[in-house]
C-alpha cells in the first residue's frame, strides 16, 4: 500500500506565493517578447499628436514604442515583491528560469516557422478584410520571427537589469530598512530600466545592426522616459500588494520572510 503523498510543501504560504509572483512574472515577460515586434504611437493611443522632439537626430522623435513596454512594468513590479520577500535568490532563480524559456520558445518559433505551410491553408487565407493579396505564411514568418539581434539584445538586457535591480534594491534596503518601500522599488527599478533601455537597443541595433550611437541614445531615452513615468505611477500598487501579502502570510511569517531576504547583499 502506498503512502500518502507529503501536502506539506503543497500546503506552505511561502511556497503558494513564490508560485504565484513567478507565473505573473514568467507569463508577462514571456508575453512582453512576443508582442515587442509592435510598435505602437503612445500619443495617437491617447488621442494626441505625435510629439515631434527634436533631440539629436534630423528627424523628430515622437513617443514610438514597443508593444511589450505596455505590460512589462507588471516584470519589474513582481521582481521588487519577490526581491522583498525572497531576495536576490529568488529573483535570480525566476530570472534565469525566464531566460531559458524565453530561448527555447524562439527556438520552437523558428523551427515552426520553416515548415512547409499547407496548400489549402494558404489558399483560404489569402486575402485581407479589405480584399487585397496576402501571404499568411509570410506575415506569421515575419511576425514569430524577430531577429538574432533582438533576441541577443534583449536576453542580454533582461539579466543584466535584473541582476542591477537586484543589487539596488538590497543597498537601498540596507539604508531604509522595512520603511520607505517606494524608494528601493522605485529607484531600483529606474535604475536597472535605464540600462535595459540602452542595452537592447545597443545590441539590437547597433552591434548587429546600422544604427548609430545618436539613434540608440535617441530612441533609449524616449523608452526610459517612458518607464520612468510608469514607474512613478506605479507606486500606489506596489503598496497595495505588500498589503495583500502581508495580511496573506500574516506579521509574523511576513517579517520574518522579509528579514531573510534582507541579508544577501552581494551583486551575484
Amino acid at each position: 500500500m502506498s503512502a500518502a503523498p507529503d501536502t506539506r510543501i503543497i500546503k506552505d504560504k511561502r511556497t503558494h506565493l513564490f508560485i504565484i509572483l513567478s507565473a505573473i512574472f514568467l507569463t508577462n515577460a514571456i508575453l512582453a517578447e512576443l508582442i515587442g515586434v509592435k510598435i505602437f504611437s503612445l500619443e495617437r493611443t491617447i488621442g494626441l499628436n505625435p510629439a515631434e522632439i527634436n533631440l539629436f537626430l534630423d528627424t523628430p522623435l515622437s513617443f514610438n514604442l514597443t508593444a511589450g513596454v505596455v505590460i512589462w512594468p507588471v516584470v519589474f513590479l513582481t521582481t521588487d515583491v519577490i526581491n522583498e520577500y525572497f531576495g536576490k535568490n529568488g529573483v535570480k532563480k525566476i530570472s534565469f528560469l525566464t531566460v531559458g524559456c524565453i530561448a527555447f520558445i524562439f527556438v520552437v518559433i523558428y523551427l515552426v516557422t520553416m515548415l512547409p505551410p499547407a496548400s489549402f491553408w494558404i489558399d483560404l487565407n489569402n486575402q485581407d478584410f479589405d480584399g487585397n493579396p496576402f501571404n499568411i505564411n509570410y506575415a506569421f514568418r515575419i511576425i514569430f520571427r524577430q531577429g538574432l539581434g533582438i533576441i541577443v539584445g534583449s536576453l542580454v538586457a533582461f539579466l543584466i537589469s535584473q541582476l542591477l535591480d537586484v543589487f539596488v534594491f538590497q543597498r537601498l534596503r540596507s539604508i531604509t530598512g522595512h520603511k520607505m518601500v517606494w524608494l528601493r522599488a522605485t529607484g531600483s527599478t529606474l535604475v536597472s530600466q535605464f540600462i535595459d533601455s540602452f542595452v537592447v537597443l545597443g545590441i539590437a541595433f547597433y552591434v548587429f545592426g546600422n544604427w548609430n550611437s545618436e539613434q540608440i541614445f535617441s530612441v533609449g531615452l524616449i523608452n526610459y522616459m517612458y518607464k520612468f513615468i510608469i514607474a512613478i505611477v506605479l507606486t500606489p500598487v506596489i503598496y497595495m500588494a505588500h498589503h495583500l501579502i502581508d495580511r496573506y502570510l500574516g506579521p509574523r511569517l511576513a517579517d520574518k520572510m522579509k528579514e531573510e531576504a534582507s541579508l544577501d547583499k552581494s551583486f551575484f
